[in-house]
């Protein structure tokens, strides 16, 4: 996924969840939801998430909105079926950790170019090595640093700088 395709929905809002959820937590969070769209919204439907507990068997195929009552009014079926879509995708790209740290940091450099406008753009052979700390550094304008670990320069391209609300871009 790349960040200029990151899609405008929130995965997180439309699973009614937080970044800092555990993946527990996110998978809970899809099973009621989609339990809930299955069954019109209604408070019927027993869920033991409260308590902690899983929704056992629960699988995006046996909840499928196909799978549905025939009493239900064909548009209301269709709504239905694009939520489902909408939070079984949300769950793919939350359920799973590789995705979702790619997602997260994707989601972090969106919300840093919304907040701090990129002020420049780097390269990492334009900033100075730092041996003893594994990490590359470059003075801001402000006489601050901005400072990316070797690891971190791999996953991140917006860096603040530690004194200033000043962004730069690392170029690879």
């Amino acid at each position: 996924m790349d960040f200029e395709e990151l899609p405008k929905e929130d995965w997180y809002s439309i699973l009614n969840a937080e970044p800092s959820d555990s993946l527990t937590e996110l998978k809970r969070k899809y099973q009621k939801l989609v339990l809930l769209v299955i069954h019109g919204g209604k408070a019927a439907v027993s869920l033991s998430s409260e308590a902690g507990e899983e929704v056992q068997g629960c699988s995006s195929s046996q909840y499928h909105p196909d799978k549905q009552s025939a009493d239900v009014p064909a548009g209301e079926v269709e709504a239905r079926m694009q939520r489902f879509i909408e939070i079984d995708r949300a769950w793919k790209i939350l359920g799973n950790e590789e995705t979702k740290k790619e997602y997260d940091l994707q989601r972090r450099e969106h919300e840093l170019t919304q907040v701090f406008p990129v002020d420049a753009q780097v390269s990492l052979q334009d900033m100075a090595w730092n041996c003893s700390d594994q990490s590359y550094s470059l003075i801001c304008r402000c006489g601050g640093d901005y400072t990316v670990s070797k690891t971190e320069a791999e996953d991140v391209s917006l860096v603040c700088c530690d004194s200033c609300s000043l962004v730069i871009e690392i170029l690879r």
